[in-house]
């Protein structure tokens, strides 16, 4: 009984030991198919468009698409038709870069490398050196250190990159090439030699012709040289180098993007970029096989095109004269800026100190981006006297005739000092003089008689109709305001508005000053001044910048009159080096002492003139400015002789015929 009872008390516990092990394998089973549904769901669904993107990018190929950015140009016209030269374009440059796994001779590259980018530099300043007295020989020392230095880069192993320079011409590349592409002396092949006429870069390669034996014909080939490369790049490039470079400014390259600083290329730069584009493709079944259908493709948009109203050859004269004006009288800096008095068409403006958009990061003081004509403010001096002897003539408070008597000085109430004419040291009272005889001899006190007769209050309208104290609106960017804040109080000091009169304590910018002028010789009516004239969309249709009025500021009649007293200027007054024979020429000198805090510079000026030619029918309006001049003490000196000299290349230039004997 107790075995019977054991066998089947054993069979009992076999057979619920196999019930068991039937439960667990059930029970895995379970497990992996659950872990296979929520595996396939985790692919399926909550993780679907991670999957397929990743399945996107071994199949799909996403280029993005960059526009070319817009290019600007000057003008100038030829056989009375426009041509165009651009200021601003696009060029592909290399970088060159060596590749040492792959270099055959490094001994011999690096030797050539030096020939090729630093002896020259070497022998440069060798010649300098020279030029001042001191002779120089390349020293062994350094051309050993500058070679080793090609040796380092060039004796990596397994490197497949060495940055070489960053930035060569194409002309220069070829160079380069043929240089380097003599095979060394100890290779039993015979070398190769290849001018730079041998050579052409297409498509991203050096490449030669040669006669092809079995075709019987001339067969393009590439030249390769081991451990030597170079991507090409398209950088913007400025043909004129400095010429104009305050009004195009420069680009930068900010997150990997060509952004526009300064001048146009900063006002313009979302018109000048253009619009990215963009292709989607899926591959094929070869890694270079790209199927067409259903292909996603946004074409790139390119940048507008801009021609400027300024005239290349004039800028070219100005820009050269301007600068012999500066260095001949050893001056801080200068401007020019002229403009057509019908239009508000800038012509030409120039500054110095400049630099060259090319390498703007090579300049001495970053002050030299920013443009004279339109950012930085000045007290202007007499020039300004024209403008207060026009608002008196248009109120018809006085005439050319009018008189006054000049005592040399004037005492201004709430003031302690008398405020003097700038010759009364030399010459004393004048008498009894007109109002021709103020602007003639720029008298202070005939400035603040003619401010008398309207009023502070009336003036300071006219100032602020004239354009002073606010931005022209030019297509520069960065333009400041000018200041005439002594002249927008309730109540106007009698002090603020003597000294403003003629031009002293108010700010003005060149560009507000010519344009003051600008309305003169348009018969009292201000334009908006432009230095766009077209803008070329890139599906080639085009529009013309049309010419904009401001505003009337004075009567025709006034403008006329106001004409009239600036020819006597140039021909009786301290304007007499401005005259042209055989054209009637009107401007006004101005002489500023430069502000400072607590009072003015000693012996430091601001010489400008501003003159209108022909008088009769204006081709144009110049304002010329120079900054600090040494050895000269008026602007009749120094500004003045400029004017002449750039006036006379224009009236010859334009042909305007002459007037009078």
């Amino acid at each position: 009984m107790r075995r019977d009872f054991k066998i089947q008390h054993n069979n009992l516990w076999i057979g619920k030991v196999n019930n068991n092990r039937l439960r667990f394998v059930v029970a895995i089973i379970f497990l992996l198919f659950g872990s296979i549904i929520f595996k396939l769901y985790s692919l399926q669904i909550r993780q679907f468009d991670f999957y397929t993107a990743l399945a996107s990018s071994q199949h799909d190929v996403y280029s993005e698409l960059k526009p070319e950015r817009g290019k600007i140009f000057l003008s100038e016209i030829v056989n009375k038709e426009e041509k165009l030269y651009p200021l601003a374009t696009n060029k592909e440059y290399a970088e060159v870069y060596v590749v040492p796994k792959d270099a055959q001779y490094p001994n011999v590259m690096a030797e050539k490398l030096f020939e090729f980018f630093d002896k020259p530099k070497l022998l440069l300043e060798m010649a300098e050196q020279q030029a001042s007295g001191t002779e120089l020989i390349i020293a062994t020392s350094t051309k050993e250190e500058i070679i080793n230095n090609y040796l380092k880069k060039l004796s990596k192993p397994n490197d497949p990159y060495e940055p070489l320079v960053s930035k060569i011409t194409g002309e220069e590349l070829i160079n380069l090439y043929s240089n380097l592409a003599v095979a060394d002396s100890s290779s039993t092949s015979s070398p190769t030699l290849f001018s730079p006429a041998d050579l052409k870069l297409k498509l991203g390669r050096i490449v030669y012709e040669e006669f092809d034996e079995e075709s019987e014909e001339m067969v393009e080939r590439t030249l390769n040289i081991d451990g030597l490369g170079f991507n090409l790049q398209s950088y913007r490039y400025y043909p004129e180098n400095e010429i104009a470079s305050h009004i195009v400014g420069y680009t930068a390259n900010i997150d990997g993007e060509l952004q526009g600083r300064y001048g146009l290329e900063e006002f313009f730069n979302t018109e000048l970029l253009g619009k990215q584009g963009s292709m989607k493709a899926e591959k094929g079944n070869q890694a270079n096989l790209v199927i067409v259908n259903n292909r996603e493709y946004v074409k790139a948009e390119n940048g507008y095109d801009l021609v400027l109203t300024v005239d290349r050859n004039i800028q070219f004269y100005v820009c050269g004269k301007l600068k012999e004006t500066v260095e001949r009288f050893e001056a801080e800096s200068g401007t020019v800026i002229i403009i057509n008095p019908k239009t508000g068409e800038i012509i030409a403006m120039c500054s110095t100190p400049d630099f060259d958009p090319n390498n703007y990061n090579k300049v001495e003081d970053i002050s030299y981006y920013n443009n004279p004509a339109t950012f930085y403010q000045y007290e202007p001096g007499s020039v300004f006297k024209t403008i207060t002897m026009a608002i008196a003539i248009d109120q018809g408070k006085v005439s050319p005739s009018t008189t006054y008597r000049d005592e040399g000085q004037i005492m201004i109430k709430g003031w302690p000092k008398p405020i003097s004419n700038s010759d009364f040291s030399t010459h004393g009272p004048h008498g009894l003089v007109d109002m021709n005889a103020v602007l003639d001899l720029s008298l202070n006190t005939g400035a603040i008689f003619a401010m008398n007769q309207v009023g502070p209050e009336v003036f300071a309208d006219y100032v602020k109709k004239f354009g002073f104290g606010e931005r022209t609106g030019i297509e520069l960017g960065s333009e400041s305001p000018g200041n005439i804040g002594n002249l927008l109080k309730n109540n106007i000091k009698d002090i603020d508005a003597a000294t403003a009169s003629f031009g002293q304590g108010l700010a003005v910018t060149p560009l507000q000053m010519v344009m003051s002028y600008q309305a003169i010789a348009n018969k009292g009516l201000m334009m908006k001044p432009h230095i766009v004239k077209k803008i070329i969309y890139p599906s080639g249709k085009e529009e013309e910048v049309s010419a904009k009025m401001v505003g009337r500021v004075i009567s025709e009649k006034t403008a006329a009159t106001i004409l009239a007293m600036l020819v006597n200027v140039v021909e009786k007054g301290h304007s007499k080096k401005a005259a042209i024979p055989g054209y009637y020429i009107g401007g006004k000198t101005g002489t500023a002492q430069i502000a400072t805090v607590g009072g003015y510079i000693k012996d430091e000026y601001v010489h400008t003139f501003i003159g209108i030619a022909p008088i009769e029918e204006p081709a144009f309006v110049m304002l010329t400015k120079i900054d600090k001049p040494v050895g000269v003490q008026y602007a009749e000196g120094s500004a003045v002789p400029l004017w002449h000299d750039i006036a006379e290349f224009i009236l010859n230039y334009y042909a305007v015929p002459k007037t009078r004997k």
